[in-house]
């Protein structure tokens, strides 16, 4: 038998100091599967023992806030008695790893924690990072990963919808892999984790037990090093056919009055789901691990606790309903088994084969589990770039900008997505800055994105943070839906360093202010943190998923522009070239402060645009971020297929800059459109107008046709993956 002591502690993440708290708790040594229990409890991935202190800055209220962080996704009211159930969350080490299981049930764990809540799922998104696309790891980690979510998403048959993908050096090792989830519930039909109820049963649903994922919680809460590759067993596999008949399965029986609370086996298991369900409601639970569905023989108490298993539920059901329960289950191929009950002890009991296996006080295990504030260094702001030297023509800037894998179509990506099974979206990737799913049977509809500029958050986390969540804001207004509230998904390096620490405070100390001004609240997230590999961290990538409504889906715009119409520069615009693309690509630099972000700016310009979208003065619309605006008009003209001809004067720092609060409209009339925005004090000019033809003419009368421009831009993931 394995000697329990402080070497086994430490090889399970707990520090010396958490093990003796765990010894005065206990009030003796524990069994092994309790030191199981509290090693993944105390996790960083599970407690957030690093970043709590941190989150509790964030803005989490508004008066269309129904749940916020706490629960296992946000909801948020959507008029008519509907509400959206979303959260983004990371598979970040499982997916360098194992990349097609890691990214796969990185969107089955991100689905489950949304139809928990009583949603069904209508969208899905990721936000992905991956290293030196010259390295064959890179390419072999991409396939993966793209395989994975495609994999899962289309075979449960829940559009893929948006997403984003970039590439950096500082990702060779950990590249990031975070989905996110939408659902519609109704809003008097949410159900909750807390459990209660006294003698009643605690029922297991779904797959069965074996071996895979056990202590990958812990793995997700330790920097990787030259062994990670020994940690293939650690990562879960996942069966999208079963999650189907699971979502069917739990909608149905959501529809009765037979679930008391609900949770879904994901980090740590079943240790997480019977520990929080049961300390969240304040009562006890005891489990009886014999009756267990398992799928490999000889599993021991510890294995079952903490293996990560997909396609698991547990449940509280109302002892009186719990055989109308078995029914439905059974009836959808699913096990069902009661494996304990509800207890008035405050003790989480665990027995097998009629020993007792773990019995541990709930309350201190999640109140007492180690909150610390680690110190921090703050990053050094950087000076604000001066003259950019640099003779590059502006049309083979655009070209070999347009070309590089950060402004790369995607399109060889979002094609192995199914982004339209269930037929309600309205606008695919690459056709709108959000992607726009109805709500079926209304015309209403929800506007979705993803983004995040890691190398505006490493230059200057507070900014970045900022600019992380005004991003998605005016993705979702270029639309003319307006945005309601915000998951997050906060991957960083090694917090036990006080120069990460500090980009994570600071990060968040940006974002809560872009919450704030933007009424933006944030409803859900994760934290991510160890991203390093053998000491080298990522770049801190705080990714941000966005949602608002749009009453009117006809009313939605996209960004492909059309013959007779005036493209108009909403926005002012100073010639940021700090951190840009263009800096990166052209000059071999990355350097200089990033675009700083003026909030009220964003706000007014942001309302501005979406109220003449509703208006109907809006044709097309397109936020300007990574590239500049040089970028952005020419994804509008690919994406119509419609020649360009421009007109503004301006330099390199013009075209490619990357001032924020910033979109470009097509309109019919640029005139009545300039006179609104001067009422307004908007600040705006026209920059050119369409034409029907295939070419797009810059100021200086040099022409690019549309074909060399969708060569350029179509060609890196084709010719990478040969």
């Amino acid at each position: 038998m394995t000697q329990v002591n402080a070497d086994l502690a430490k090889s399970f993440g707990l520090n010396a100091e958490e093990w003796g708290k765990v010894l005065e708790i206990m009030g003796r040594e524990p069994t092994f599967t309790e030191l199981g229990i509290f090693s993944v409890m105390w996790s960083e991935h599970c407690s957030y023992k690093s970043s709590r202190v941190w989150l509790k800055e964030l803005p989490t209220k508004a008066p269309w806030v129904i749940h916020g962080p706490g629960e296992n996704a946000g909801v948020i009211d959507i008029g008519e008695g509907l509400a959206a159930v979303f959260k983004m969350e990371s598979h970040n080490h499982p997916s360098f790893i194992e990349p097609y299981q890691g990214a796969a049930t990185g969107v089955g764990g991100i689905l489950r924690d949304v139809f928990t809540m009583g949603a069904r799922p209508i969208a899905n998104l990721n936000a992905l990072r991956f290293g030196d696309p010259k390295l064959p790891v890179t390419k072999r980690v991409v396939d993966g990963v793209v395989r994975g979510i495609g994999g899962y998403g289309n075979c449960v048959g829940v559009p893929t919808v948006g997403g984003e993908v970039n590439f950096h050096p500082a990702y060779n090792g950990n590249p990031l892999v975070n989905a996110m989830t939408v659902g519609i519930a109704r809003t008097d039909k949410i159900f909750l984790s807390a459990a209660a109820g006294v003698g009643n049963p605690v029922v297991y649903v779904g797959s069965k037990t074996g071996r895979d994922g056990i202590h990958g919680a812990t793995m997700a809460s330790t920097e990787f090093d030259a062994s990670s590759e020994e940690k293939r067993p650690t990562v879960q596999v996942g069966d999208p056919f079963t999650e189907k008949l699971l979502i069917e399965a739990c909608l149905e029986l959501m529809q009765t009055d037979a679930i008391v609370a609900i949770q879904d086996m994901g980090a740590a298991g079943l240790t997480s789901s019977s520990v929080e369900m049961a300390g969240k409601g304040g009562v006890g639970i005891e489990l009886v691990l014999d009756d267990v569905p398992q799928r490999e023989t000889g599993m021991s108490a510890y294995e079952m606790m903490l293996s990560e298993s997909q396609e698991r539920m547990l449940l509280v059901l109302k002892p009186e309903r719990s055989e109308m329960a078995r029914a439905i289950i059974e009836k959808w191929d699913l096990d069902y088994a009661i494996i304990g009950h509800i207890t008035d002890s405050g003790r989480i009991v665990v027995k097998h084969k009629g020993a007792i296996e773990a019995d541990i006080p709930l309350a201190p295990l999640s109140d007492a589990a180690p909150l610390y504030r680690r110190p921090t260094a703050e990053t050094p702001k950087p000076a604000k770039l001066g003259p950019v030297e640099g003779s590059t023509p502006l049309d083979q800037a655009l070209l070999k900008l347009i070309a590089c894998p950060d402004l790369c179509s995607r399109r060889w990506i979002y094609d192995q997505y199914d982004s339209t099974v269930g037929g309600q979206t309205v606008k695919r990737p690459a056709q709108a800055d959000a992607a726009i799913v109805r709500l079926e049977g209304t015309n209403r509809a929800l506007a979705i994105t993803t983004d995040v500029t890691p190398r505006y958050v490493v230059a200057d986390p507070e900014e970045g943070g900022k600019q992380a969540v005004a991003e998605t804001w005016r993705n979702i207004t270029a639309t003319g839906a307006l945005p309601l509230a915000i998951t997050d998904n906060m991957n960083f390096g090694n917090p036990e360093k006080p120069e990460i620490m500090g980009q994570f405070a600071s990060a968040i100390k940006g974002m809560a202010a872009a919450c704030e001004a933007l009424d933006y609240p944030v409803v859900s997230g994760n934290v991510s943190l160890y991203n390093e590999t053998e000491g080298r961290p990522i770049l801190p990538t705080p990714a941000i998923g966005g949602v608002g409504v749009i009453n009117d889906v006809s009313k939605a715009v996209g960004y492909a522009i059309a013959p007779g119409q005036e493209l108009v520069l909403v926005g002012q615009t100073h010639g940021e070239l700090g951190c840009s693309l263009y800096l990166r690509e052209i000059l071999g630099r990355e350097d200089g402060a990033p675009p700083p972000v003026d909030l009220d700016a964003e706000r007014r310009n942001g309302d501005f645009v979406r109220a003449q979208i509703l208006a109907g003065h809006v044709a097309a619309c397109h936020d300007i971020a990574d590239g500049g605006l040089l970028i952005a008009v020419a994804e509008m003209a690919l994406a119509g297929d419609t020649g360009v001809e421009l007109a503004a004067a301006g330099d390199a720092a013009f075209w490619f800059g990357e001032d924020q609060a910033r979109y470009v409209v097509a309109v019919r009339d640029a005139a009545a459109l300039l006179k609104a925005a001067a009422a307004a004090g908007i600040p705006a000019q026209r920059i050119g107008h369409t034409v029907n033809s295939d070419k797009l003419t810059l100021p200086n009368g040099v022409a690019i046709s549309l074909a060399q421009l969708r060569d350029a831009h179509e060609g890196f993931f084709p010719r990478w993956f040969a």
